[in-house]
Formats: structure tokens, sequence, C-alpha cells
């Protein structure tokens, strides 16, 4: 079990609060950074390609050798948190990413570049989960843990909207290498502070690790999300994401068939009948593919239709980002007073709201008259949604299995985005080359194309209320 830190001749319990939430501070962080990193990396991609001298084909592996690697491992980062220790797992996880971070910004090759993506997203794996892991030891009691979910949602949720923002404003004040550079001195503070204000938890040394799990589901879920990283490229009905996708299944099965006959599964199958955590990891699961079409296709919109730069386009997530802050701070009180399903499946009808709202934007919308409304209900959706999913996912999770659950709720997440930004990306796509074809401007055309992609998000939302809604209770 994780303890804060404390001198041994206080037993003022105040001193001890304040650590355990400068702790979750830190945590949430570290957690920022992972999210951050999937996006951040976006608006600096055109001038990274000049410099590096990289075509629009390796640009895409510059983003997906890290989602790769970060959806793959998590479940693996997560079992190995809680056989080796959440807090040990978490700093390694930590000075890998900030090792990663500097080695990107020192890229001097389009092979060194992707080796560091692909090691930042290796290094997310073990500190993503862990951090979660380490978050439900220091809040035992519910209703802390609630609020510092709330904390932790909305994290998750600024971390995406951020990396717009971020990202313009370095790329054009400091150049490509300061979107990498910034994890450097931030990590720094993550592994200085952690060891003063968490002490380490125990191991498991009797528990064998289930390494043909670990093969396989990582097998498994690289070919997942590489089949529908390809979709975005090639299209549903190309050979590769083809056979990558009857790959993932096999191997899905295999490991099915694996965990049921292991003496120490890598995931306990047994897991999912806690209800909650079943339903909260299907929720996130839609969620998180509601949520990257949607940032994908705003910062598309609003630079290729609306002729905002990276830093305009940057600085109109603010609304967003602050409604989510705002809101995932409430969220935590309110879910003690009516309950963690009330609360989700409102959410997500709000965020389906402000989708569908967002769909009839035209190709010359004002910002202030037609976008601000829908984006700020957009992001009391989301803030509600992030708070509640985690909540269920973890609830009632054994202390030796957080690391697992964290694992399962954040490869959701990923692995969510990656077949939502696939899927309506597609559909966006083939609606734009549609009204081009019948002689819709340039413009027009991509903001048909966008509304169908918001209208599908919204669809995933409503989806997920009516999961909340029907699935059994406990």
């Amino acid at each position: 079990m994780n303890t804060l830190t404390t001198p041994a001749r206080s037993a003022n319990t105040e001193p001890r609060s304040k650590r355990r939430w400068l702790a979750l501070g830190i945590l949430a962080l570290a957690q920022f950074l992972v999210v951050l990193d999937s996006s951040i990396v976006n608006i600096a991609l055109p001038v990274l390609g000049r410099e590096l001298s990289m075509d629009t084909a390796a640009l895409t592996w510059v983003i997906t050798a890290y989602v790769l690697a970060f959806g793959g491992l998590l479940l693996l980062g997560g079992r190995l948190a809680d056989r080796y220790g959440h807090r040990r797992i978490f700093l390694i996880g930590s000075a890998g990413f900030v090792a990663a971070s500097a080695l990107a910004g020192l890229s001097i090759s389009s092979e060194m570049l992707l080796a560091a993506r692909a090691l930042q997203g290796v290094s997310a794996a073990l500190l993503a989960p862990a951090a979660l892991a380490l978050l439900t030891h220091l809040f035992p009691d519910a209703k802390e843990r609630t609020k510092a979910l709330g904390l932790w949602g909305a994290v998750a949720g600024i971390g995406s909207a951020a990396g717009v923002l971020l990202g313009g404003i370095l790329t054009a004040t400091l150049g490509w290498q300061s979107v990498f550079f910034v994890n450097v001195p931030v990590g720094a503070i993550v592994l200085i502070a952690i060891p003063l204000l968490v002490t380490p938890d125990g191991t498991r040394p009797a528990e064998r690790l289930d390494a043909p799990g670990a093969v396989t589901v990582t097998a498994a879920l690289v070919a997942l999300v590489g089949a529908f990283s390809a979709v975005e490229q090639l299209g549903f009905l190309h050979p590769l994401p083809l056979i990558l996708g009857a790959v993932a299944i096999a191997l899905g099965a295999l490991f099915i068939v694996i965990e049921r006959r292991s003496p120490a599964p890598l995931v306990p199958l047994g897991v999912f009948r806690n209800r909650n955590l079943a339903l909260g990891n299907v929720v996130m699961l839609l969620v998180g593919a509601a949520m990257v079409a949607l940032f994908f296709a705003l910062s598309v919109y609003m630079q290729a239709v609306l002729g905002y730069d990276a830093l305009v386009t940057g600085l109109t997530q603010l609304p967003l980002a602050g409604a989510l802050v705002v809101v995932a701070g409430v969220v935590p009180s309110l879910i003690s007073r009516v309950g963690g399903r009330p609360v989700l499946g409102g959410s997500l009808l709000i965020l389906a709201g402000g989708l569908v709202w967002l769909a009839f934007a035209p190709a010359d919308a004002v910002f202030a008259t037609q976008l601000l409304g829908p984006t700020l209900l957009i992001g009391v959706g989301l803030g509600g949604a992030f708070v509640a999913a985690t909540q269920l996912a973890v609830d009632g999770v054994a202390g030796g299995e957080s690391g697992l659950a964290g694992g399962l709720i954040n490869t959701s997440q990923q692995i969510g985005g990656a077949v939502g930004l696939a899927v309506l990306g597609t559909i966006a796509g083939l609606r734009t080359a549609s009204l081009e074809a019948g002689g819709a401007s340039s413009a027009a055309a991509l903001t048909g194309g966008f509304s169908w992609l918001f209208l599908g998000a919204a669809v995933l939302s409503v989806l997920g209320a009516g999961l909340v809604t029907l699935w059994r209770r406990p």
C-alpha cells in the first residue's frame, strides 16, 4: 500500500492531507504530459517535415509510432506496476519519457525522431496506469477519491485541448523542437517530487508474470491500432488494414484462451464481472472515439475553412478547456449526491447536444455567435463524462489490480481514439468528396464532411448514454 512520506514526529493529519493533494497534483502533471503529447505535435508537423525532409507518409509515423507503442503496451504496463510496485514503475516510465522527449528534440534525422517517439510511447504506457493506481491508493476514502478523480478527468480532457494551443505557440516562437523539450523540465519536477511525497509500495515476488499473455495482447493491440491508423491513410478496403484487423482478432481470441488457462493471468477475466468497471471502459472507448475525432476536425475546420492561423486556432480551444475544468471540479460532489451513472448519462447527452449544434456551423461561421456556444456545451459534457467514466472504471477494484484498472481505462481511451478518428474521419472524407463532385466549393465540402463527423460523434455519445441506462447495475 502506498502511503505519504510524513515526518515521524508529526501527528497532525492536516499536513498529511496537504501532501496527499500535492502528490495528486504531481501525478496529474505527469498524466497531462502523456495526454498532451498525443496532440501537441500535430501543429509542428509541417515545420518538422520541412527541416527533417519528411514527406506526408513519413510524418504520419511521428504520430503513429507514439500511439502504437502507447496503446499496445498499456495493459502490460499496468500489470508490471501491480507486480513490481506502482511507484517504481511510475518513476521508470517518467524517467524514460523525459529521456525520450530530449532525444526527440535533439533529433537530426527522421529515423532518430521516430525511435524517440516510440520510446515516448513505451514510457507513457508504464507511467499512465501506474499513476492512476497511485491515485487510488492515496485516496482510499470514496468521497475524497471522487474529488481526486475529478481533477484526473479534467487533466485528460484539457491535455488534448491544450496540445493545439501550446503546439501553435511553441512552434511559432521557439521552433518544433520545443514541443518535445517542454516535457523535460516538467518531467524533472515529477521525478524529484514523487519520491519525496509517496513511499514505495510492495512488490509481489511470488507471482509469475504472464509472458505469453503479455506478448499476445500487446501484439493484438498494436495490430488493432495499426489497422485503424492505416484506415485513415488507405481506406477500409485496402489489404493492409484488413490483414491487420484479422491478425488483431485472431490474437485477441488466442489471448482469451491463454488467460483462461494461465495460473497468473495478465488480465484476470473475472475482473470484468465488476459491471461498473466494464461499463466505465466501454463508455471511455466511445468518449475517446468522439473526442479525438472532434479535436482533429475542429483544428482542420478552423484553419482550412475559417482561415485561422495555428495560434488563433489554439486560443479558440480555451473556452472548451475552461468549461471542462469548471465542470470537472463540480462533478465529484454531484456524483457523491446522485451517483456516478446518472451524472455519466447526463454528461453524455450534453456532449451529444453540443456536437449536434456544432454540426450546423456554416463555412463562414463567426466564432462568438456560432461556435462558442456548442464548444462550451461540449466542454461541459466531456468534463462530466471523463470524471464519471473513470470513477466507474476503478470502482471496487482491489489494490493488487489497481494498475490493471489504470491500464484498462487508458487502453479504452487510446483504442477508442484510434477507431473514432479512422471511422469518423473516413465518413467525413467520403462526404467531402461527394460534395466536391457535386460542384461545392472546397470550404463548403469540408464543412459538410465535418458536419457528418460531428453527428457521428454525437451518435457515439447517445449510444454511451443508452448503455449507462440499460447496463445492469452490480
